[in-house]
């Protein structure tokens, strides 16, 4: 460990010395003939044109399409790229961790992506990304949806597919950091539902005054597999909703969850007779969020409760009571010293979740530092310690698009 921060610590210094050229850009960056830079500050996080870009069902919300772009097929209902819009995006990381095997560790691919997206027609857009390696395994699609933009001339956008139901509140995959978003990610050990990715539906609603509106209805279960063509693994639907607030740098938002799970032929004991049930848990989530900042400094702030009404364990017993409560938190601190702009980005990222019903909880503090090399290419060092179990770990790597 003595060695792990100097080491950090001379290649962050190293990435100053790199010239800042591009070497290739992203799909869309490719079909408008404009850099990345134009959506993005600091590799993957977007600016608020970038913001706008995919509300509009990823079509420049200020300029008309190129018409270079699709296929002349003289059927004016027909917008066909004539180049499939592709972009693949390239994670690696070399990792330091306190354990019992592979202290060092190369996580190299840590995660590679094949993604598209573009328009289908004027107001409708999709977006999709296969997962061809993710922590050494294949996990297949995870976004994909089709975007129904300016639904019937109003603001009103509907998104159809899967997705990240927590999208509306912070972005998993836009954050800058190595570490996650935990409270995203709670739930009971036997729940398949949590703030993740599921399949469902996702209306928006944004006014003049800076009142967004979402809500959505999901499978409740994930994106596991179908069984027998059926992908709800039982009946009930889960209900999202939140509502936020812009007033000049705030942003205040309050998040609703409510849907149902049941678990399928559970063994309960019984005196002299085992018996056999499904069991029906109601999943609750609610918390709210808010965000300070302008392009130089950004704090963002998330506070949730999950409550479960019947959680089987290992041990189940009839009658008894599997209640189960969890809480988390994070806030996240981001500084671009140079604004939209910056080669640099620093993170301060703290995580809490826990589990009242269990000795569960995970802690951590992370600082994270990004140098970009070029606009699609950012050099990572991070350092996390571990507050509940007083180990630390701390990883270099790379984040890359083309």
């Amino acid at each position: 460990m003595k060695h792990l921060i100097p080491s950090l610590i001379a290649l962050i210094a190293l990435t100053m010395l790199l010239p800042d050229t591009a070497s290739a850009i992203p799909a869309f960056a490719r079909k408008y003939n404009i850099s990345c830079s134009t959506c993005h500050s600091m590799v993957p996080k977007l600016k608020d044109y970038g913001e706008d870009f995919a509300g509009n069902a990823f079509q420049l919300p200020d300029a008309p399409e190129p018409p270079r772009t699709y296929v002349e097929a003289g059927d004016d209902e027909l917008m066909l790229h004539r180049f499939f819009p592709i972009a693949v995006r390239f994670d690696g990381y070399v990792q330091y961790a306190e354990r019992d095997a592979g202290e060092f560790d190369f996580q190299t691919p840590y995660g590679v992506k094949l993604m598209s997206g573009g328009p289908i027609s004027p107001h409708v857009g999709y977006y999709m990304y296969f997962y061809m390696n993710e922590r050494g395994e294949v996990a297949g699609l995870e976004d994909a949806y089709v975007h129904f933009n300016d639904v019937f001339g109003s603001d009103l956008d509907v998104m159809l597919g899967q997705f990240q139901v927590s999208d509306p509140l912070f972005k998993r995959e836009l954050r800058l950091s190595l570490e996650d978003y935990e409270v995203y990610r709670m739930r009971p050990e036997r729940s398949h539902a949590n703030l993740t990715y599921d399949r469902g539906v996702m209306l928006t609603y944004g006014f003049d005054f800076g009142l967004d509106l979402v809500g959505s209805v999901l499978n409740g279960n994930g994106i596991g597999e179908a069984e027998n063509r059926i992908f709800d693994v039982d009946n009930g639907k889960a209900f999202s909703f939140r509502a936020s607030q812009s007033i000049g740098p705030v942003r205040v938002g309050g998040f609703y969850y409510h849907g149902e799970e049941m678990f399928h032929g559970m063994a309960f004991q019984n005196p002299g007779n085992p018996l056999y049930a499904d069991v029906k848990n109601t999943v609750t989530y609610y918390g709210p969020d808010i965000t300070i900042g302008n392009d130089y400094l950004e704090l963002n702030a998330q506070y949730l409760r999950r409550e479960d009404s019947d959680i089987p364990g290992t041990l189940n017993v009839v009658g008894a009571d599997r209640a189960r409560e969890m809480e988390g938190m994070l806030a996240e601190l981001v500084y671009l010293p140079g604004g939209p702009e910056s080669k640099w980005g620093f993170v301060a990222l703290y995580n809490r979740t826990e589990d009242k019903q269990t000795s569960y909880m995970y802690h951590t503090a992370t600082l994270s530092v990004g140098r970009l090399l070029a606009r699609n290419l950012r050099l990572i060092g991070e350092f996390t310690y571990d507050l509940e179990n007083e180990t630390p770990r701390a990883a270099v790597g790379f984040v890359s698009g083309f």
